[in-house]
């Protein structure tokens, strides 16, 4: 597809943004890549003279603010956080937008971990949550209360690939004046860009393709509005679960290569979708580059390829989808994605586990692929024999 989201990014594309944005060189040695400040605090010019803004790494770290700022660019947003991991930042981003007796929309396939944490932790703090069917606008607006004080979507979802319109989300949130919140972990900011669809917040898993190597955990908030982007970052440095500059580090290096990553992951999950559509033993595949997906329209709407996640289900049921994944060679049996490795699992028993014998329980024949960027026929083969 072409590039149709370069007005977000200012005067150079995503590639050069990903590499350049927040990466200054050193003043003093004119390194190229960003110092990793392993410090807790900073000697103070004086009793309130802070060098730079900095006085304690919870606050703020050279090297997490070097992340933050790149973030902010590839989303194209006013302020980026970044947090110890994607649950941190969910968690900060929803103790700031809701008090006890608001409301809020999830989607019926949300990730199980988002899910977890809304029903069985923020639920206990007085809020209520209804759950949507998200590829609706219809039906998220039916779903809003006058207590409702966000929308929560995942586009494409985990782990059944569902699609969102978001612009059109975008719309009912406005007309009813609550907040967008978008988690763009499987598309990543080179494939969607939320926040200029209209979205209020972008969510990251940065653990995933943002990172990319399956070597750090961490996750981010980018926001456009700067009164709410205040009040996260009150909250971020109140509640304190900031990725340590380590991670910062590692993140920001993983950015460098996500346009030519995600390139590759698309490639070859869209062979790999191929295979398995004319696979005897694969009922159905979940993939939004499908003609069939009822996402699709969508989907090429607002992404610019449809990324490295799939999802099918086999004939055989339950066993026959773990015997799938306990069969794998070069793909490695674990849960989180979006590293250079390609991974399988059985969500119903691994990552949704949390969701069983809810509304958002995942069907039990079910396998999600993350599709790594290894040679895409050595993939094929090994699915193949996984599958008999």
């Amino acid at each position: 597809m072409s590039d149709r989201h370069s007005d977000v990014r200012g005067a150079h594309g995503f590639e050069t943004v990903a590499i350049h944005a927040g990466n200054t060189p050193d003043p003093t040695t004119g390194a190229v890549v960003p110092a990793i400040y392993q410090v807790s605090t900073y000697k103070q010019d004086g009793v309130g003279g802070l060098r730079g803004g900095y006085e304690y790494s919870r606050s703020g770290n050279p090297t997490r603010t070097a992340l933050e700022e790149n973030l902010a660019a590839l989303e194209g947003g006013r302020r980026g956080l970044a947090f110890a991991s994607g649950l941190a930042a969910e968690d900060c981003l929803l103790r700031t937008l809701l008090a006890p007796g608001d409301h809020l929309v999830i989607p019926d396939d949300a990730y199980g971990g988002t899910f977890r944490l809304i029903s069985k932790v923020v639920a206990r703090w007085g809020v209520d949550y209804t759950v949507a069917d998200t590829s609706d606008p219809a039906a998220v607006r039916d779903a809003l209360t006058d207590r409702t004080k966000a929308i929560w979507v995942e586009t494409p979802s985990n782990p059944l690939l569902g699609v969102s319109d978001i612009a059109a989300l975008a719309g009912v949130a406005r007309a009813a004046g609550v907040r967008l919140v978008v988690d763009n972990t499987f598309a990543s900011p080179y494939l969607q860009q939320p926040l200029a669809l209209g979205a209020d917040v972008v969510v990251h898993s940065t653990t995933k393709y943002m990172g990319g190597h399956s070597d750090v955990v961490g996750g981010a908030l980018v926001v456009s509005d700067q009164e709410l982007a205040d009040e996260l970052a009150y909250h971020q440095n109140a509640m304190g679960a900031v990725a340590g500059p380590f991670d910062s580090w590692l993140v920001l290096r993983g950015i460098k290569t996500l346009a030519v990553r995600m390139d590759r992951h698309s490639a070859n999950a869209e062979r790999i979708v191929e295979m398995l559509s004319g696979h005897p033993k694969v009922t159905k595949v979940l993939y939004p580059g499908l003609a069939e997906h009822p996402g699709h329209e969508v989907a090429a709407k607002q992404m610019r390829s449809f990324g490295g996640m799939v999802s099918f289900q086999v004939a055989g049921g339950e066993e026959e989808a773990v015997a799938v994944c306990d069969r794998t060679e070069v793909f490695t049996l674990g849960e989180s994605l979006g590293g250079v490795e390609s991974l399988i699992e059985h969500p119903g028993r691994m990552t949704h586990a949390s969701v069983a014998g809810s509304q958002l329980e995942v069907p039990s024949d079910l396998v999600r692929l993350s599709v790594g960027i290894e040679n895409a026929d050595d993939l094929l083969a090994d699915l193949q024999q996984a599958l008999g």
